[in-house]
């Protein structure tokens, strides 16, 4: 085979080693050659010590050098010269020339051996380098499949929420020729609040969601630093409107509108914002940088178009207020006064209003309905507290006013939709099935940084059907979407279950990360009556802080625990607590408490609750759980109350999360019914 030294290739030897020289060509640089005459080389037959062929070259004086005419042959000056004979194989740079022409083979070793050392020496080098590199890089891979394995294990399987990345609030949700829609903020770079645009699903069931490109995107003046939350709005020919708050270049806060591009499109992919924007822009006296979140409009008896926009007021802005405007046309809007205030509560975000009916049905009604056949409620988004309160009221339509039923439960102060992480809730009526619908934020209770390590932050609430209780004309009843139970697998049940004081009962065949289960507990013996929650709203999570689920009174805490280890290290308690003060009636308490709901750390464990009307005629304390891996739901009393957790299990998972009933009271209790069903996992994929 060829061999190469560094002025190119050399064959392999044959014949005479004159020959060889004789045919070498130097290089251009001659200085890397000395000559030397040819006939002076003496080529010996002459075996070596090693049985080598050698060669020697006759030694001249310096003058004789210089004054010799014979032909010269260049030989190259190279460590790497090649000379072969017939009768031996090449050599590599076996003899070395100095211009005395005497041999110094011993430097020429220490050259080489030099040489080696420093390529071993960069070898090593290189070799603990690709070392480190290839331990750094198994250890991100194996950080990175820890992070995407704790992603992935506390996502949710049956709620909506994006694929990765930020969302907070709901917008705009609508139904519109046969979808339907959900709007939301969103951040489409990061799993942090930023860069807001509205991200948009749609549904054809509120189960199964389907992605769509944003329908949003800040790109004039007066949306530039982003597109806020708002509402949806369908005029009387059918177009929906979507009204938003847009943040400007001046960090002002402005309302706009947008219609879609094409109105027979189902999806509605595209939208147009309205050449007249901005609609709205703050009204004297109020603070353009506390003005937000438009409500879907409603027409009142003269026709004229209504919507409201949460603002605040007073000194230091602790007033909370929605500020009403009107339009003839849909198009200019003017600013007409408050439809309501309340001191001390603050700003007020993402207001809603809307009629509920009087009769008791679980029919929704059109939101500009109105007359002696509705109440009215008014929600609002605390911004102070971060909790959603509303007032269930009159609205007095002569004066564009409202009246709650009762002062002490009014917007801000009195009762709440949900008692846990929920927030920035949105409502819509639902034409197709006569119904009304909310939806809610439910935001994460572990660090930013573990959002951003995870690459997504947030869940949208399970979609409620939203009814008056027409008991007291001043409670809202909430409940998940029928269409929900289409993803119930196989039934588990049991039927009066005992559960003594100070046990627990595991129940067997069920179990899991994605469950809903129905309980029903007998009602306890009293000897008194029961006490209207009215005015205990907010002083219930303190009591399920201060209490826990194992502290134990005379009935209670008892109920179940859900996503629990066999152990008990991990557990999440949902339980009743019946207390009685001196004088006073039974008031029931119920909590959700995570405080033992995971081992890892820096997690928001609080506890959350509140108390619950509960009627002389209820033969049972009842609870519906919606477990979806790092959220639960709690409904209780048919949605009475509500109350959403976060919980983060990192060793209650799949076959090792178990669910338990347990009775911490002094007394035993008497579990009628248990029904359990393993939910079925929800695929939201872009739409094709």
């Amino acid at each position: 085979m060829p061999q190469s030294s560094d002025h190119g290739p050399v064959r392999e030897g044959e014949g005479e080693a004159a020959t060889l020289i004789d045919t070498v060509v130097p290089p251009s640089d001659s200085s890397s050659y000395i000559s030397v005459p040819s006939a002076e080389l003496d080529i010996s037959s002459e075996r070596n010590g090693n049985n080598k062929p050698s060669v020697a070259i006759l030694p001249h004086s310096n003058k004789e050098w210089q004054s010799n005419a014979t032909s010269y042959s260049s030989i190259p000056d190279h460590p790497n010269t090649l000379l072969a004979t017939d009768d031996g194989p090449l050599i590599l740079g076996a003899v070395p020339f100095s211009l005395d022409g005497k041999h110094s083979p011993t430097h020429n070793g220490s050259k080489i051996t030099k040489i080696l050392l420093l390529v071993a020496l960069i070898l090593l080098i290189l070799a603990v380098l690709i070392a480190v590199a290839v331990v750094l890089q198994a250890r991100r891979a194996g950080f990175k499949r820890i992070m995407d394995i704790r992603a992935f294990k506390h996502r949710t399987a049956f709620h909506f929420q994006p694929d990765k990345d930020w969302m907070n609030d709901p917008n705009g949700p609508m139904y519109y020729q046969g979808y339907y829609h959900l709007f939301y903020q969103y951040n489409p770079v990061g799993a942090v609040w930023g860069n807001i645009v509205w991200g948009h699903t749609v549904s054809t069931d509120l189960v199964h969601w389907r992605h769509l490109e944003p329908a949003l995107k800040g790109d004039q003046w007066y949306d530039i630093r982003g597109i806020w939350s708002g509402s949806a709005t369908t005029l009387s020919d059918g177009t929906p409107v979507l009204l938003y708050t847009g943040w400007s270049e001046a960090y002002d806060q402005i309302q706009s509108m947008a219609i879609p591009v094409n109105k027979s499109d189902p999806l509605l992919r595209q939208w147009l914002k309205a050449p007249q924007n901005p609609m709205a822009v703050v009204p004297e006296g109020y603070n353009s940088s506390q003005f937000r979140d438009p409500t879907t409009a409603w027409q009142g008896p003269d026709g004229l178009w209504r919507l409201l926009v949460g603002a605040n007021t007073g000194d230091g802005g602790t007033i909370g207020t929605a500020l009403l405007f009107k339009s003839i046309d849909f198009q200019a809007w003017n600013f007409s006064h408050s439809l309501h205030s309340v001191p001390g509560t603050g700003m007020w975000e993402c207001p809603d209003f809307y009629p509920v009916a009087l009769s008791g049905t679980l029919l929704g009604a059109d939101t500009s309905t109105h007359g002696p056949t509705v109440k009215h409620v008014l929600k609002i988004s605390a911004n102070d507290k971060l909790h959603d309160y509303y007032s269930v009221g009159s609205y007095i339509t002569e004066n564009d006013t409202f009246l709650p039923e009762s002062v002490n439960l009014d917007a801000g102060i009195g009762l709440r939709y949900d008692y846990g992480k929920f927030y920035a809730s949105k409502s819509f009526f639902d034409q197709a099935k006569r119904r009304r619908i909310l939806f809610g934020w439910v935001n994460e209770s572990d660090s930013q940084e573990a959002n951003i390590q995870k690459g997504w932050a947030s869940v949208m609430s399970i979609p409620r059907q939203v009814w008056l209780d027409n008991r007291t004309t001043t409670d809202l009843i909430q409940y998940p979407v029928e269409e929900l139970n289409s993803l119930r697998g196989p039934e588990v049940s049991s039927e009066n279950v005992t559960v003594w004081a100070g046990s627990f009962v595991k129940l067997d065949g069920i179990h899991g990360n994605q469950l809903d289960i129905e309980i029903s507990f007998a009602m306890p013996n009293r000897s008194v009556g029961l006490q209207p929650p009215e005015l205990l709203a907010e002083s219930g999570q303190l009591l399920c802080n201060q209490r826990g689920a194992v502290g134990n009174t005379k009935i209670g805490p008892f109920g179940v625990y859900v996503l629990a280890t066999d152990d008990f290290r991990e557990l999440t308690a949902i339980y009743f607590h019946v207390l009685q003060s001196p004088g006073e009636g039974l008031k029931i308490l119920v909590c959700s408490d995570q405080t033992q709901s995971s081992v890892a750390p820096n997690l928001d464990t609080a506890s959350f609750g509140s108390f619950v009307r509960v009627y002389e005629s209820d033969q049972y304390l009842t609870l519906r759980i919606l477990v979806d891996h790092s959220i639960v739901e709690t409904f209780v009393q048919g949605g009475r109350a509500v109350v959403t957790s976060r919980v983060y299990p990192e060793l209650a998972l799949d076959d090792a999360a178990h669910v338990y009933l347990f009775n911490n009271g002094t007394e035993l209790v008497t579990v009628m019914s248990v029904r359990a069903w393993n939910m079925n996992s929800v695929q939201i994929i872009p739409f094709s």
